[in-house]
């Protein structure tokens, strides 16, 4: 059904999820009484008790967020990396209600559910833009896949007896060479996702820099490197090695045969991210890590 409402979101979320089919019943209860319209796709809405006026749409494109101000995602990282793929593509900002464990990119916890739409229905809310990475293989001289990522870019081994021969690029410039298990290429918003388990340096999000992390490598020289945001790194395979495979933010995959070429670089377009409050990163490291602060003072007044 069609909603006339001047102000529509969108909803996205994990309905394998019995919490998210909770939480969106809430979410949306609250934004019709409030006079928003809801929009959802489809294969979700089969999931979810929704009232009829909302709305549903069958294709899951960038189209489908026409006229919406906002896209509000319910799950874990893997629904917020899915919601972000919709936002890239349209431009709407994303708001994300953590149901999961971690949650980086999450503005809120599923206990602030009345918070969260008291802060839509009232626009309280801010609009920040994160950083992404665009793409290219190389096989060749050839271009053979283009993709993106808003956390990380990775280059895997594929079979678990034999190791990636690789070689590090930056700025047109090899770096160094080594076995490993594979190399991440992460945004500061990636830097607490892969690059962070592989043994990366946390990255405050306003800081603008690329991470290229090793994976398990076979050398002496194998550690973090953090470069400008204007770098372009590389990560070419050795030819006749066993192949190996791209993934993009865990969700888009592609296969690497020897001697194919990896680069990234900055993104062409940002992913833009609704945020209800001020609270620092610092703040949100120590609480979604339950870090030890106990006996701090402060500076001294």
């Amino acid at each position: 059904m069609t909603t006339n409402r001047a102000r529509t979101v969108f909803l996205l979320a994990h309905t394998g999820r019995p919490a998210a089919i909770r939480s969106a019943e809430l979410v949306v209860k609250g934004l019709l009484h409030s006079g928003l319209g809801v929009r959802v796709l489809e294969t979700e809405a089969r999931d979810l008790p929704l009232p009829d006026e909302v709305e549903t749409v069958r294709e899951a494109t960038p189209e489908c967020l026409d006229g919406c101000e906002l896209l509000i995602v319910l799950g874990g990282d893997g629904t917020l990396l899915r919601g972000a793929e919709f936002a890239r593509a349209s431009g709407v900002p994303m708001l994300g209600v953590n149901l999961g464990s971690v949650g980086f990119l999450a503005e809120a916890e599923r206990d602030d559910l009345d918070k969260v739409v008291d802060r839509v229905v009232s626009k309280a809310y801010e609009v920040e833009e994160r950083m992404t990475v665009d793409v290219v293989v190389h096989q060749n001289g050839t271009i053979v896949h283009t993709d993106w990522a808003l956390n990380e870019a990775a280059v895997q081994k594929v079979s678990a007896e034999r190791m990636l021969e690789v070689v590090l690029e930056i700025d047109g410039r090899p770096v160094t060479g080594f076995g490993c298990d594979g190399i991440v290429c992460a945004t500061p918003t990636g830097s607490t996702a892969y690059a962070f388990s592989a043994g990366g340096p946390v990255v405050w999000p306003e800081v603008e820099a690329l991470l290229m992390v090793p994976i398990s490598a076979h050398a002496l020289f194998a550690k973090p490197l953090v470069t400008s945001p204007d770098s372009v790194l590389a990560v070419e395979m050795l030819p006749h090695v066993p192949p190996g495979v791209l993934w993009c933010d865990g969700r888009r995959t592609v296969e690497l045969p020897a001697g194919a070429r990896v680069e990234v670089r900055r993104g062409a377009v940002p992913v833009r991210l609704a945020r209800l409050h001020h609270a620092s990163f610092t703040d949100r490291l120590v609480a979604k890590f339950a870090l030890p602060v106990a006996g701090w003072r402060g500076a001294p007044r």
